[in-house]
């Protein structure tokens, strides 16, 4: 799979060339909306429909393997057919929908995604993008095949916060970067578990087959639904899956880093069924072009009762957890011959440190605005569909790449041993590692 930059993307969704190329399946007019349908309809997929609603959806269809749990949305949209399988609401249904919003567990994502591609549809797919990194160049692959508009749901990749602070890092605010440092107080769910849960009664109303889908059969386990599915490998990506793709992306983005070439990781707690209790994964990224090698450290959970963070001596002795605004729970410090940026992604308060005040001020008020801004992500992805607008920027085409880049973690923690990844190639140099890039599918839900 080629790699295409993030730069490269954020030029290319800046013009008009995408929406140029772009002919959508049909004409929509003021009255006729885009037709979405839900897969995944409660939890994370009540906030996915609703904002695919509020952007100018129709919504036509609702899918859930738990309608009980997506009660709320399905009442919502009282007009949308209620399906449980989305294999069986595609089939049925597909020729009457245009978009689908896949907000489904991790083990879920690339097997709802890929079927909707296939018959033409365009995508918002929650993050991480797929379970494994195989599924994620499969995506691209697929969705370079159609005109069609995607978009990952790590959302505050369309706010105002990390879009300026991409064009600020770009200008030189902190001068050329050498380390990225991002951190989060997750899990916070179970995890470093060492056996499968005892079985129980199914929840009423809950299809639990349909439920595992492409993930290998257990028996239920009181306590897998319906949100600590997060801690087990055949349904979720871990603490690094959940939170990377939403905290990694300003530094992944503005340094234009493309894919690592060595990762290794440090963890606690046993992780043949479970991500670990916590990590310190270290990737590092070529130079590119002028730019200097970077470094990227990921930290997560908690070690001996403290949450993994930047040490004092890294950060120049800015409090990382206790702060407040930049810091706290999650956050980012970037490392650069000029100074030091610290950021939250939902704030604009971003702190340089090691710089003197008018250089940055001056930087920050002389540095244009070079990308585009937009309401939400939805929007992004919806005028797109529409035919308005330009390419989202956390398309598949560049989310495909940025989800590997996060499960490589995972590969090095599994595997438990440094990863030398081929990019080109999409493997790494050991076996042991290489049965982690891809899983088998159950009988029935292949492609």
């Amino acid at each position: 799979m080629p790699h295409i930059s993030r730069r490269k993307a954020i030029q290319v969704g800046a013009t008009s060339a995408f929406a140029f190329n772009f002919f959508p399946s049909r004409v929509f007019g003021a009255n006729n909306r885009i037709a979405v349908a839900g897969i995944g309809v409660g939890g994370k997929g009540t906030a996915d429909i609703a904002g695919s609603a509020a952007a100018g959806a129709d919504i036509v269809a609702l899918c859930d393997v738990d309608p009980r749990r997506g009660a709320g949305t399905i009442k919502k949209f009282p007009k949308a057919k209620v399906f449980t399988d989305f294999r069986v609401m595609l089939d049925k249904f597909g020729k009457s929908i245009d978009a689908c919003t896949i907000s489904t567990p991790d083990h879920t994502h690339a097997v709802a995604t890929m079927k909707a591609l296939q018959m033409g549809k365009h995508c918002y797919t929650q993050k991480p993008l797929t379970h494994n990194v195989w599924e994620a160049r499969q995506l691209v692959n697929e969705a370079a095949k159609g005109n069609l508009s995607t978009q990952m749901g790590n959302q505050a990749h369309a706010m105002e916060p990390i879009r300026r602070v991409v064009e600020l890092v770009r200008a030189g605010i902190i001068g050329n970067v050498t380390e990225a440092h991002i951190w989060t107080n997750r899990p916070v769910w179970p995890q470093g578990i060492e056996e499968r849960l005892p079985k129980a009664k199914v929840p009423a109303g809950v299809d639990w087959d349909l439920w595992l889908g492409p993930a290998p059969y257990r028996d239920y386990g009181d306590g897998y639904l319906p949100f600590k599915w997060r801690g087990w490998w055949d349904f979720g990506t871990g603490a690094l899956g959940d939170m990377a793709c939403h905290l990694m992306d300003m530094a992944w983005w503005s340094l234009d880093l493309g894919v690592p070439h060595h990762i290794e990781a440090c963890h606690g707690g046993n992780t043949k069924e479970s991500p670990p209790n916590w990590a310190v994964i270290d990737y590092q990224f070529a130079a590119r072009g002028k730019r200097p090698p970077v470094k990227l450290v990921w930290y997560d959970g908690k070690k001996d009762g403290v949450q993994n963070a930047p040490s004092n001596e890294l950060t120049g002795g800015v409090e990382m957890v206790k702060g407040k605004g930049r810091q706290g729970k999650f956050g980012t410090m970037l490392i650069g011959d000029k100074g030091r940026l610290f950021f939250n992604r939902f704030v604009s308060n971003w702190m340089v440190t090691g710089r003197d005040a008018d250089e940055v001020k001056h930087i920050e008020e002389t540095t244009p605005k070079t990308i585009p801004r937009v309401k939400s992500n939805y929007t992004e992805w919806i005028d797109f569909a529409t035919g308005k607008g330009h390419s989202p920027l956390s398309r598949f085409e560049v989310a495909g790449p940025y989800t590997e880049v996060v499960l490589l973690g995972n590969l090095a923690i599994r595997a438990n041993e440094p990863v030398e990844w081929n990019p080109q190639k999409g493997e790494a140099k050991t076996a042991k590692t290489n049965s982690f890039v891809r899983r088998k599918y159950r009988k029935g839900w292949e492609w």
